[in-house]
């Protein structure tokens, strides 16, 4: 736990209120779903005044689009990740057994409860001060002209910057009926020895999400 503290830049006074944002609700009847519902909210408010004061020529369309971005289910996930959640992390039986401490969904809702507990601990400036801090290298890196283009364009801009061809896409299976399909395809980049698959109920979508695997795991 004190690893925990230590990464997040906080130190609690109740440190009860740090184990429940780390126990899931299978482990127990004090789990962290409603610090998690605290978090979320707060995270929220940070993350919007920190854009609204970045990036004032963005109307309110972009920054929705921003915030959006910044506090989806892969966002907290990596957060959770660097700041070591998964170890820390209180687990049903049955969870444990299926990987839970290294789910998306899991450790992305253990951050958010950690954002509920700071405040509850220590006010709305701990927590504040707490994401800031954890989003640090994400807002740093956040360029809001990328994000308005889609993954394929992205990775395709991405190898070019590289000097390297362009990705190969090929399908690898159809299934269903005509009228509600679902493909599968794959997206192939040779030179890097990355190959990514993706699915959706056109070629378009599944060759979109292909292509975002491909372009998180060149540029992550």
């Amino acid at each position: 736990m004190d690893q925990v503290q230590q990464r997040i830049g906080y130190r609690f006074s109740e440190p009860r209120l740090l184990a429940q944002a780390l126990t899931h609700r299978s482990h127990g009847a004090q789990h962290n779903e409603r610090l998690e519902f605290l978090g979320d909210g707060i995270l929220n408010c940070v993350v919007a005044a920190e854009l609204f004061e970045r990036f004032g020529e963005l109307a309110e369309g972009e920054l929705s689009r921003l915030r959006a971005h910044l506090v989806r289910q892969h966002a907290l996930h990596g957060i959770a990740q660097t700041l070591g959640l998964g170890e820390h992390l209180k687990l049903g039986e049955g969870e444990m057994k299926s990987g839970g401490a290294s789910r998306p969904s899991i450790l992305a809702d253990a951050f958010e409860a950690l954002v509920g507990a700071i405040f509850l601990d220590g006010g709305f400036e701990a927590a504040r001060e707490a994401v800031r801090r954890a989003y640090r290298p994400l807002l740093a890196d956040l360029d809001p002209q990328a994000l308005g283009k889609d993954p394929k364009t992205l990775l395709q801009e991405l190898l070019q910057a590289k000097r390297i061809p362009l990705p190969q896409y090929s399908v690898l299976t159809t299934r269903g009926a005509a009228h509600a399909q679902s493909f599968e395809v794959e997206c192939l980049i040779p030179e890097l020895s990355v190959r990514t698959t993706g699915s959706g109920s056109s070629r378009r979508t599944a060759e979109q999400e292909a292509a975002m695997r491909a372009f998180e795991q060149i540029s992550g």
